[in-house]
Formats: C-alpha cells, sequence, structure tokens
C-alpha cells in the first residue's frame, strides 16, 4: 500500500491501487494553487480583538477579508462569497465585535446612564444547522479568551436552550447565535421577550447564505423580512427634526445614524463607529451574508434580505491561499461473475454466494432495506430487477477508496448523498479495514444529521485532532463547521448543484495545502453524464442561489405570522413584496378567516400560534417518532413526509444496525412503535400518484412567465409514485383555513401551453394527490417476493407548479408506439428526463416527482408531467418548461447513448420510482422522444 508522501499524485496513486482501478478513472482535472494577498488590519478595528487574532496565528488578514469588514463597518450591506476556508468569519466577527465592544466603552465612560446600557448593540449570527452556530461559538469564545475580552457576552439560543438560559440570553448577551426555526417558531412569536436585543440589534450576519435556495430559502427571505421590521419597531424614534423613516429593511442615512445616536464615544481603538464613515449609504441595521462562490451573490443576497442588490457590497475575490487540488471523475466498475452469482446463490446456502450476488445487485448485505429513512438515493433503482450488466454501488466503491486512503495515512471525508449512506460506508470501511487493523478500523467513523450535540462535538473535534483518519457523513459537514488540514474527499454521488461539489471539495488541502478529490459516480443518468463530460463541471458557470419570496404558497403564513407579530400597516407591505400583490393575498386570507381587516390595518385574532402555519424546510409537518415499544426508548424521528412510506404498521426500519419492525403508526400523535426483531427480509412500499391542472390557457391568450432567474433552486427530499414524486400536508392541528398551500396560486400564475406543432408544452399550477396502498416483503438478500400486503393510509395532497407534455395518438402511432407499448415508453422517458433536469436548474432529482400516463383527464392525449416537490414550486418545472427542447434532447442522448439493452439506473430506472419501475420501454421511450424533438424548434 502506497503511503502519503509530498509527491504530487501519491493519493491518486492509492486510489488507482497500482494500475488495479485505472479502468475506472473517466477524468483528472489538475487545479492550479493561489497566493495569499494581505491587507492592513483596519484602523478603526478593536485593539483587543487584533492582539488575539494575532496570538491565534493570524498576524495580517486577508484581501478579501478587510474588503468586507470596512464594507460592514461602515453600515453596507454585505454579500461575501468566497471558498471553503477563506476565513470569511473574521470578516464578520471584526466589525461586528469591534462595535459592541465600542459600545461597552461607551457603557463604561458613562456607568451611570440607564441609555449606555439600553443602546449597547448586539449582533445576531444565523446558521441552517445548529452544529454550525455550536462550531461558531466556539471559535467566537476562542478569540474572545484570547483578545481578553470577556466584557462581550455570547451565547448561542436554539430549541434545546433551556428556558432559565433562554431568559439569561434575552437580557443580557450581546452576541447570539442561532438559526432560521429559532427565529420564527421562538424569538419573533415572543418579541416582547427580546425587544432590549431587537431594539440594539446592530448586524446580522447570515451564514452559509447558498444553503437558503428554494422554497426553504425564500421562507427564509420571509423571516429576515419579519426581522427587520420587528426591529425596526422597537428602534429608538429619530431625533427631533428627522422625518419618521417607514418600517422595514433601509432608512435614510441620517434616520440610520440616529439609532446609535448622531455622534457618540469613540471605539476602543480611537476611530469612530460604525455607519460613520462619509458618502456612503448606510443602514440602521447591517446585513452580512456569507456563502459559498456562487454567480451573481449580490441578487441573491439582496433577494434574501429584501434589499435592491444594488445596495449590497459585493466581495467575491479571495484573496486566501490555495493548494493545488487533484480532481478524479471515477466510475464504479461493471460486477463481474454476476451470473456465476446467481448461480452459486441459487445452488447452496452460501454466505459468501449471498454476498457477491447482493454486491452485484447493488444492496448492502447489512442494511436489510431502504426504509428507516427517506428514500435513499445511495439504494438501488431496482429492487427486483437489476439490469443485465450492473455497476457497483458508488456506496461500495467509496468503502474501498476510503479504506485505502485511511491506510495510506490520509485524512479523508467522504460525503454520501443520506443518513443511511454514511453509516454504510463507514461500516464496510471499518470491515475493510479490520483485516489489517483492528486500531485502524477504529480510526473510522460516520457522522450525520440525528445524532446528540455531544456526539457531533467528539467526533469534530477526533477528526482535527486526527483521532479520526476517515469520516463518512452526509452533507452536514458541507457547512462551515472548522474541520482543516484534511488530506482527501470523496464525493459519493453528484450532491445536486457545481455549488455543493465546491463546497465540499474545498474541505481537501485547506489552509493553502494540496489536496486530493474524487467524485464517484452513482448508477444515474445525470452522474454518469458527468464522469464522461467533465466540462459540465470544470467548464460550466456556478448555479444562482434562486427563490421566490413572492411564492403566494409561502409568502400567506408568513403574512400572518408578522400580523400576530405586529399589526400589519400599509405602509408595512412593501416590505414583503409587490404592495398590490400583498394586498391581493391578504384580500384573501381576510375572506377565508385567517385575518382579520381594520381601518388601521390587518390583524390576527386566534388563540393559535400563527408561525405554527409555516415549516421552513418543508418536512410536511413535524417529525414522527420511532419508538421501541418495549421500553419506550427513543431510537430516531422520520420526516413526516415520508413516514407513511417508511414506518407504515409491518415496515422494517433499521437504525444503527439493528432491525425492528413497525408494530403500530400513529400519525395523529406522530408516533411509530417498533419492536426489535431479526429478520432475513426487507419492505418496500408502493404508492399511487394522481395529478389534476388547474385550467390552461394558450400562450398566446396569456402571456407566459418570465424564469425565475437564470437557474431556480431548492431542497428538500421526495418520494416516488406511478408518477414519481411526493405530497406534503399541513402538520395536523385545529387551524384557521389558512392551511400551507392555500394561496391563490392558480390565480397568480395560470397555467399555460404552447404548441411544437401537435405537441403541447404546458407549465402551470396542478394538484399531485399520493397515497401509499400496499407494501412488499422481499428476503434478504435475493430480493425474492414473500408476499404483498394492502395499507390503509391517507391522501397526501401537494399543491404546486409542473411543466407538462403531451403526444397525441397520431404521433405515437408514427413512432410506431401501440396501447400497450406506450405506458412504458412515457414512464421510461418520465424518469430519465427527472433525471436530467438538474443540468438545467439548480436542484436534483430528489427535488422534482413526476407522472406519466397515456390518457390524461385534463389533457385528453398522452402526457408526461414534471413537477416541483414543494407547495406551490420552486422554479425547476419552470426552468424545464423555457428550455424544454434542450432539455428533453439531452434526455434523448443519455438513454440512447446507455449500452444496457432494456433499461438501468444510468437511463430509465429511477431509484424512486413508487411502482418499482414497471413498466419501463427503453427503445420505445428513443422513439417517443424522436417523434416528439422532430417538432422541436431549432
Amino acid at each position: 500500500m502506497p503511503t502519503v508522501s509530498d509527491r504530487p499524485g501519491a493519493l491518486l496513486d492509492v486510489l488507482l491501487a497500482g494500475g488495479r482501478r485505472a479502468d475506472r478513472l473517466t477524468h483528472v482535472e489538475h487545479l492550479p494553487g493561489r497566493p495569499g494577498q494581505h491587507a492592513d488590519w483596519p484602523r478603526w478595528a478593536d485593539a483587543s480583538l487584533v492582539a488575539g487574532y494575532r496570538s491565534m496565528g493570524v498576524e495580517r488578514p486577508w484581501a478579501h477579508q478587510v474588503e468586507a469588514a470596512e464594507a460592514a463597518w461602515s453600515g453596507r450591506h454585505v454579500a461575501l462569497a468566497t471558498s471553503t476556508g477563506s476565513g470569511k468569519s473574521l470578516a464578520f466577527w471584526l466589525p461586528a465585535l469591534t462595535a459592541v465592544r465600542a459600545d461597552r466603552a461607551a457603557e463604561t465612560l458613562a456607568p451611570g446612564r440607564i441609555e449606555s446600557a439600553r443602546t449597547r448593540g448586539t449582533v445576531l449570527y444565523l446558521s441552517p444547522t445548529k452544529a454550525l452556530a455550536a462550531d461558531q461559538v466556539d471559535g467566537l469564545q476562542r478569540l474572545l479568551d484570547a483578545s481578553r475580552a470577556n466584557d462581550v457576552k455570547v451565547s448561542t439560543c436554539d430549541g434545546d436552550t433551556s428556558f432559565e438560559e433562554r431568559k439569561w440570553v434575552q437580557e443580557y448577551a450581546d452576541v447570539v447565535l442561532t438559526n432560521p426555526d429559532f427565529l420564527h417558531f421562538a424569538l419573533m412569536p415572543n418579541h416582547r421577550r427580546w425587544a432590549r436585543f431587537l431594539r440594539n440589534l446592530r448586524f446580522v450576519v447570515v451564514d452559509e447564505g447558498h444553503s437558503y435556495r428554494g422554497v426553504f430559502g425564500a421562507h427564509v427571505a420571509l423571516v429576515l423580512r419579519r426581522l427587520a421590521r420587528l426591529s425596526a419597531h422597537y428602534a429608538p424614534a429619530p431625533p427631533a427634526g428627522l422625518s419618521e423613516a417607514p418600517r422595514g429593511m433601509d432608512r435614510p442615512a441620517s434616520d440610520n445614524l440616529s439609532a446609535s445616536g448622531p455622534s457618540g464615544p469613540s471605539s476602543p481603538s480611537g476611530h469612530a463607529r460604525p455607519g460613520s464613515s462619509a458618502g456612503a449609504p448606510r443602514n440602521r441595521l447591517t446585513f452580512v451574508v456569507a456563502s459559498a462562490t456562487t454567480a451573481d451573490p449580490a441578487a441573491s443576497a439582496g433577494r434574501l434580505i429584501g434589499v435592491p442588490s444594488e445596495q449590497i457590497v459585493t466581495v467575491d475575490t479571495d484573496t486566501s491561499p490555495a493548494g493545488r487540488k487533484t480532481f478524479a471523475l471515477w466510475q464504479p466498475p461493471e460486477v463481474l461473475g454476476y451470473e456465476a452469482a446467481q448461480a452459486r446463490a441459487a445452488a447452496a446456502n452460501d454466505p459468501a454466494a449471498d454476498a457477491a450476488l447482493a454486491e452485484s445487485l447493488l444492496i448492502d448485505p447489512t442494511a436489510h432495506d431502504e426504509l428507516g429513512l427517506m428514500s435513499d438515493p445511495d439504494e438501488p433503482a431496482t429492487p427486483g430487477d437489476s439490469p443485465e450488466r450492473p455497476r457497483r454501488s458508488a456506496t461500495a466503491e467509496a468503502a474501498d477508496l476510503l479504506a485505502d486512503l485511511t491506510a495510506a495515512g490520509a485524512r479523508t471525508l467522504a460525503f454520501t448523498r443520506s443518513r443511511r449512506g454514511a453509516e454504510a460506508v463507514a461500516t464496510q470501511t471499518q470491515d475493510h479495514l479490520r483485516v489489517v487493523s483492528p486500531q485502524l478500523a477504529r480510526r473510522v467513523a460516520a457522522y450525520r444529521g440525528g445524532y446528540l450535540p455531544e456526539e457531533r462535538r467528539a467526533l469534530e473535534q477526533a477528526l482535527r485532532s486526527g483521532a479520526i483518519r476517515g469520516l463518512a457523513t452526509t452533507n452536514a459537514l458541507e457547512l462551515g463547521v472548522d474541520i482543516s488540514g484534511l488530506d482527501a474527499v470523496l464525493i459519493a454521488g453528484w450532491p445536486g448543484t457545481r455549488m455543493s461539489v465546491w463546497q465540499q471539495a474545498g474541505r481537501a488541502g485547506r489552509a493553502g495545502a494540496d489536496g486530493l478529490v474524487a467524485f464517484v459516480a452513482r448508477e444515474d443518468p445525470l452522474d454518469t453524464y458527468l464522469v464522461h463530460h467533465p466540462e459540465a463541471i470544470f467548464a460550466a458557470p456556478l448555479e444562482a442561489t434562486v427563490f421566490d419570496p413572492a411564492n403566494p404558497y409561502v409568502l400567506a403564513p408568513h403574512l400572518c405570522a408578522a400580523a400576530a407579530e405586529v399589526p400589519l400597516r400599509q405602509s408595512d407591505l412593501a416590505v414583503f413584496g409587490d404592495p398590490a400583490a400583498v394586498t391581493e393575498l391578504l384580500g384573501v386570507l381576510v375572506a377565508r378567516g385567517a385575518l382579520r381587516r381594520r381601518a388601521s390595518g390587518w390583524y390576527w385574532t386566534h388563540a393559535q400560534s400563527a408561525a405554527a402555519m409555516t415549516d421552513l424546510r418543508g418536512s410536511g409537518g413535524s417529525p414522527v417518532r420511532v419508538v421501541e415499544a418495549g421500553t419506550g426508548r427513543l431510537l430516531g424521528t422520520v420526516d413526516a413526509a415520508s413516514a407513511d412510506g417508511s414506518v407504515h404498521d409491518g415496515a422494517v426500519y433499521v437504525h444503527q444496525g439493528v432491525s425492528y419492525v413497525v408494530e403500530t403508526l400513529d400519525l395523529r400523535d406522530g408516533v411509530a412503535l417498533v419492536a426489535r426483531r431479526d429478520v432475513d427480509f426487507g419492505t418496500w412500499s408502493r404508492s399511487v400518484t394522481e395529478i389534476a391542472i388547474h385550467g390552461i390557457r394558450d400562450e398566446e391568450e396569456s402571456e407566459a412567465p418570465a424564469p425565475v432567474g437564470s437557474a431556480p433552486s431548492g431542497d428538500a427530499p421526495t418520494g416516488d409514485a406511478t408518477g414519481d414524486g411526493p405530497t406534503a400536508e399541513p402538520a395536523p392541528g385545529d387551524e384557521p383555513s389558512v392551511p400551507r398551500g392555500s394561496a391563490p396560486n392558480d390565480a397568480a400564475h395560470p397555467a399555460i401551453q404552447r404548441w411544437w406543432g401537435p405537441i403541447g408544452w404546458g407549465f402551470g399550477p396542478v394538484e399531485v394527490t399520493s397515497q401509499v396502498v400496499s407494501f412488499q416483503r422481499r428476503r434478504l438478500p435475493d430480493l425474492q417476493i414473500l408476499g404483498t400486503e394492502p395499507l390503509d393510509l391517507p391522501e397526501h395532497t401537494l399543491p404546486t407548479t409542473a411543466v407538462w407534455w403531451t403526444v397525441p395518438a397520431e404521433v405515437l402511432e408514427a413512432a410506431g408506439i401501440d396501447a400497450e407499448t406506450a405506458p412504458g415508453a412515457l414512464h421510461a422517458a418520465e424518469h430519465a428526463s427527472i433525471g436530467l433536469l438538474p443540468l438545467l436548474a439548480t436542484c436534483d432529482r430528489w427535488d422534482l416527482g413526476g407522472v406519466s400516463t397515456a390518457m390524461h383527464v385534463d389533457t385528453e392525449q398522452a402526457t408526461v408531467f414534471v413537477y416541483d416537490a414543494y407547495p406551490g414550486g420552486a422554479g425547476f418545472a419552470e426552468r424545464g418548461f423555457h428550455l424544454g427542447a434542450t432539455w428533453l434532447r439531452a434526455t434523448r442522448a443519455a438513454i440512447s447513448r446507455c449500452p444496457c439493452a432494456d433499461g438501468c439506473p444510468a437511463c430509465v430506472q429511477s431509484p424512486k420510482c413508487g411502482s418499482f419501475n414497471n413498466p419501463l420501454d427503453k427503445a420505445a421511450a428513443v422513439r417517443l422522444l424522436d417523434a416528439v424533438l422532430a417538432y422541436a424548434p431549432a
């Protein structure tokens, strides 16, 4: 086994295993390093903080850190978009903490004045995860200790914070680190308890801003608008002679100055307080949005915080040093001896033969099934009908590579697509290494959501110290948790966007060192395409982080929440979008009894919390708890949207390698009771899906909506049906009649249709109804069907947007597609098109759903639908509508170029098909797409 050295390419040699794996390497990209560019510390910077940074090894900051810090100090909103490990935290903590210390100094200079304490500035830090906030508070406390700046009071505050701790934070904290969920569900509904903090809020740091995309991004954008509105509500009135500014994000420069006083004590280092730079537009409340490198960061940040992009200072030139990176594209091999493995397994009850067969079927024999979590992108597309020449799974391949890198002394992260994938990679890697050294096997672990906070902290520290050398993780470590000094990163499966790829790749060789990155393809049309088209990764521009805060399905419940916080006035409406559109939506809410209209504004008059109407992360309600029936022990949770398919009565649930069988699923109470049981079978649920269009008008009659940005975005997992996708349902409860998805989307965006000769292309609002109707038990590892049982579970309805195309009978007949082959042709084309749409939109296939039918009641023709897996839509289907010809040409190419005979996961099989990938007809799908594209515009 080679060992890691300073020789370039040593890590790649480890992967290639002396040439034995050379045929799996499809491309190598060598990315050059760059030197760092320093700058001087700003003159206004707090001297103690500067000394603290220097004692921690930061003698001089990078130029981009200073540029961003200067803009924030002057009161300008900042979009900071630089690579992983570029030191973004210094850029926002330096001005924010300097401002807090300046106010502390003012309080010290006038200790008897009450107003000194009342105007001491506060800082809010937001991250998408609790883990990142905890990591930031650790680093921040180290800085304050090194600076001997113990006068700054810092604390995290989230759903795990006790009442006593929360009360201390409300009364004393200068810097609070939390997440958007806590803002929405706890802080803003109880804003009077946070009046001190909100009144003095100076800086809001939005970290990992690129993660706020799609419907989640739209929710967070509206949460930030509500936050700014509350801060303005509590802000001191302007001094006499200054006009009252409207409530909202920004105020005139004079008014913004008034919030901290038109003049005041200097900072401890003798320089002016924030917002004092001459000539620059200044804000009472300054936002700093820190993100990975992305397209048009100013536009994304402006949409997120609710200001025009012209008011954003963009800092996107990374001046930190970067080492060279070797980026390998890797396709796992075809499984050899597949037929022989089948024969051996059939002839004898041989564990080795069973393991070989399971490997050829792309099944992890230790996992039993793919349930207990969301439908798993690491799992095989076809539980029973494997392709004739399957490839090894990305999970198994990543485990081999991680084992070799660990044995060679490399510190490595292996990113997987799911929690179960992370557990499987870690377990298989440990098994490989245990043969070599039991001690080495103990230096590999898994890291994912669902672990206790103390477990995650221990794993992070062990990785930093080198006690753990290999870590299999979900995208939980894609975000900015401070893990540096890594040698290599494995990416098992396309993570959805180029932004995510580069964010994950940035973990390799941080702090200017060289590093190796390997993208290991799954058997998926997009992954297969990418490893053979490296230009789609290395030459294509980054995606824009796009979301639509005006989506009425998202906006409606936030208007209710805002009215519950402080009654909405006419002057508030511009904070939430176009005043005319907001007024129209408020009228719907009033008509449905959600809000009450009075001459002075709109009021929430219900006893229930308005915040409970909004699910920021699109999980479809509160998670279902998985509880061991005999002991009452909580094993874990399952997203509400996937509970029907994964923890229904009789389902096998696997937790940390131990199998349980679900005895009862109580959806009302959100509890699945399970019993410990060793079983030799897995369970697969089956669902059915129907889709209805909300009216159609030809494009000539109604102008088509413009694309929502250059690359719509979003993020949430889905399921699949005979259509292929999820549904969402409001959380149960006695709420006013404005459930999620109740806004007048069909009125705001009427369905439209254009024509390619006889081929129809439509886009607009639809209603997707899905129901889990049965499940199969399949023996492991050969997956023989043992039985099918019906299920009596409720329907779920998802109001969303879809793109669809219709094919008349004469076009099908001309393509040689009859009534018998049409369902398989349409179904196969639907699957492949879902797999390829992420090339055009900032999403992955798990953000999409689909339905195909040989005769749809609304179109009266054969129709293929692809829809957004979010209430109200997220822009993905709209992107497909506007790029239909490009999309279908790529789909046709992916199917026709695949070497399989009848269809495989790399072309027409879907890893989330609710009808078990049946029927599918690859050859007929190619003929169908040829017939459709014959009418496409050039």
